[in-house]
Parts: C-alpha cells; sequence; structure tokens
C-alpha cells in the first residue's frame, strides 16, 4: 500500500476520524463497556497493527509446530480473509504445513469457531490476525511488524497503513519484528519500542518444491538454477522479491498481483509468455499464490514454489517468555 504523499494530507483528517474511532473501541473494550467472550482454553493473539503481509501466517505455524511439539492440542481460529467455503488460501496453507496436526476453526465469530472445537480437547487457541479482533479475550498479544517497512510518520487508514495508531502497541505482550535480515535499520528500530519485550526474526528458506508434485520432504530441494520471472499476490511482494535475489536466483522479471489474487488459466498462460520472452526457464512464486493456481493447470514451464519458514533469533527465550504469560496448564512444559 503505497498512497503519494499530497492523496495521503488530504487524506488525513479522515485518518484522525478512524484513529480516534479504533482508539475509543479499544478504550470501551478495556474498561468493559464492551465485554470480551472468553473461551476456557488459553488464546494466543498473532497480529499486527499495519495492512499488508508482516508474516503472521508463518508465525502462527511457527506456534503451532512448538506448541505441537511439547504435546499440546492446537486449534487455529482464523476469519479466513477473501476465502470462501470455510477455507481461504492461508488457511490451506496453514492445514499443508500442520498436516492434520492442527484443529481449525474459520468464520467471523471466532468464539462460535472456538467454542465448537472445545469438545475436540483443545489445550491452546492460536487467534490468526487477532489484534483487532478485540470480541474474543486473548492471554498473549503477540503484535508483528514488518522491518522492511517503517512505521514512523505513517498514517492511519485511509491515508496510511496503519490499521491502528502507533499507541495500540501498550496493548501487545510481545513484538517480533520480521524480515531483519534485509532491514539495516532494525537496531535503530528496536531501540524506539524499549517498553516493549522484543524479538527479531528472518524469513529462513527451507527449499523449492515444484507445483503440482506433492508436500513430501523429498519434493523440497534445497536450491534450484536458471533464470525466472517471479510472480505473486501477498502484503509485501517487494520482500519476495528481495528475498529470492538474497537467496541467489537470477530474476528475469516480477509481476505482481493484488493480496490473495486468484489466479486463471488465461493469466499462468500469459505469465508463461511473458518468462518466455524475458528468456526465463521457470516460473517461482510463494506458498501462498500456489493455492491459489487452477489444480487443472497444465504449464509448460515449471512452477517453482519456495518454501519459508519464520526463525526467531532467540527462540529459547521467546519461548520462556511466552510460557510464562500462559496460564501453568500450557507453561508447564516450558524448559
Amino acid at each position: 500500500m503505497n498512497i503519494p504523499r499530497p492523496v495521503a494530507i488530504a487524506l488525513w483528517p479522515l485518518s484522525l476520524v478512524y484513529g480516534s474511532a479504533t482508539r475509543l473501541r479499544a478504550w470501551l473494550y478495556q474498561h468493559n463497556w464492551l465485554k470480551q467472550k472468553r473461551l476456557n482454553r488459553p488464546v494466543i493473539s498473532v497480529g499486527n497493527i499495519t495492512v499488508g503481509g508482516t508474516g503472521k501466517t508463518p508465525m502462527v505455524i511457527w506456534l503451532a509446530e512448538r506448541l505441537l511439539a511439547e504435546g499440546k492440542r492446537v486449534a487455529i481460529l482464523s476469519r479466513g480473509y477473501r476465502g470462501s467455503h470455510g477455507t481461504s488460501d492461508e488457511i490451506e496453507l496453514m492445514k499443508q504445513r500442520l498436516q492434520g496436526r492442527a484443529m481449525f476453526g474459520v468464520g467471523p465469530d471466532r468464539y462460535t469457531e472456538g467454542q465448537r472445537l472445545e469438545s475436540a480437547g483443545v489445550d491452546v487457541y492460536l487467534l490468526d490476525d487477532g489484534f483487532q479482533h478485540l470480541q474474543l479475550a486473548r492471554d498473549v498479544d503477540i503484535v508483528l511488524v514488518d522491518s522492511t517497512s517503517p512505521l514512523r510518520h505513517e498514517f492511519a487508514l485511509p491515508a496510511g497503513r496503519l490499521r491502528e495508531p502507533l499507541s495500540s502497541l501498550n496493548r501487545a505482550d510481545a513484538v517480533v519484528f520480521t524480515r531483519t535480515e534485509q532491514s539495516k535499520l532494525t537496531t535503530c528500530a528496536i531501540q524506539k519500542f524499549p517498553q516493549f519485550a522484543i524479538y527479531p526474526a528472518v524469513t529462513q528458506l527451507l527449499g523449492f518444491r515444484k507445483h503440482g508434485v506433492g508436500n513430501s520432504p523429498e519434493a523440497l530441494r534445497p536450491e534450484i538454477t536458471g533464470s525466472f520471472l517471479a510472480f505473486c499476490g501477498i502484503g509485501n511482494p517487494a520482500a519476495f522479491y528481495a528475498d529470492l535475489e538474497r537467496w541467489g536466483l537470477q530474476l528475469a522479471g516480477q509481476r505482481t498481483f493484488r493480496d490473495h489474487h486468484r489466479y486463471t488459466l488465461g493469466e499462468i498462460a500469459k505469465l508463461e509468455r511473458a518468462a518466455e520472452s524475458a528468456g526465463a526457464s521457470a516460473l517461482v512464486t510463494t506458498e501462498k499464490d500456489a493455492q491459489n493456481i487452477p489444480t487443472s493447470v497444465s504449464s509448460r514451464l515449471p512452477i517453482e514454489i519456495a518454501v519459508v519458514a519464520l526463525e526467531i533469533r532467540d527462540e529459547k527465550q521467546f519461548l520462556s517468555d511466552l510460557y510464562h504469560s500462559l496460564p501453568m496448564t500450557v507453561g508447564a512444559v516450558a524448559p
């Protein structure tokens, strides 16, 4: 989301109204004028304060994998943004990575979805994109900040990217700065938030797999060679392209679509023609985009999928702090 400065200044009065409304809403919940609903098991919220991608889905997967490794029964509650029929590209990606080990409740009423899953024996809920979903009480609020997109001088919607004023970070229990491997300003940015527990994180490449060959570990290759046309429809496409170059891929071109874009067979064919014209031997995209490519696609060129994971530099400290913030039923297994 890149709004020209003159347009942003013109919209600034509306941002003041929007920001005041979000502050009032949070205040009403904080002082119990608006009542939160509480599930019978602990809830960990993962969210952000900006529009666009900050790495929420990789963070939810990372948390789920650690909790599952501790023997916990995990349920993920998600709105299923821009999805249908109880799923979305992000939901399908999480299901693919977690291989049936976590339960899912998808819908706008996350409390009702959580209640529905309680009888299955949930130990802990992960509330996906939950920082603004104040209707549901949570035990821990984790907020992600993309270190490649500084928040300084940023306006609230509609003039800028902020879903809430920066002061809303005071509600967070922990702030995770993602994509710190791409940012030279990370240390400076982190120092601006001394009142929070701050954890730097990086995007780790696990490997590449071809679209349509399945998700077995054997299908994952540590590296690929050749010239590629990269395409994606995610919240922060520039970060994806920068990652590809950092991982040593030779990019012959880039094509960007809106977030959560669902590709048609005609669009894939058009991407193939663009790749061939640019001298590329294959296409490369993200795991999320792969969920939006028709299963019936028969591409002349290979479509490579970059498989990534979030890595928190001080994982041991993060997990220790997380468990100590949760009820003992979850935190008792902490190292």
